[in-house]
């Protein structure tokens, strides 16, 4: 059986919602699944940040091969929307359904952001 659009928005709002409460359950209970905010998308998650300030959480849930430069390029522009120092992609892995085993993607940039606290771009 094929995924449908309506069984894929299942899935995805599933899959943030599973990671927003592992984030949520080990960093902070004030991280949760953000609410669709329109054109200018500020990312799946909400609440999560480091050296005070927000960082941007893309989750995907996607049965095929991992779109790296898409995905990353969708965060980076979530980044700048919501004017955080960072932002990530959490991305589904296949065969596992544990939050704390899903794979995570972002650019050297910023992992030098989370690491330092400021932006050097």
């Amino acid at each position: 059986m094929s995924r449908t659009r309506a069984s894929a928005k299942a899935a995805g709002s599933s899959f943030e919602t599973s990671i927003a409460s592992h984030l949520a359950a080990h960093i902070d209970d004030r991280i949760e699944r953000r609410r669709l905010t329109g054109a200018k998308d500020r990312g799946d998650i909400s609440g999560l940040r480091i050296h005070g300030q927000r960082v941007v959480v893309e989750c995907k849930n996607y049965g095929g091969q991992i779109q790296a430069g898409l995905w990353l390029n969708e965060a980076e522009t979530e980044r700048v929307n919501d004017q955080a120092l960072a932002g990530f992609v959490v991305a589904k892995r296949r065969g596992t359904t544990s939050p704390g085993n899903q794979i995570v993607l972002l650019t050297l940039d910023n992992l030098i952001a989370l690491l330092n606290g400021r932006r050097n771009d």
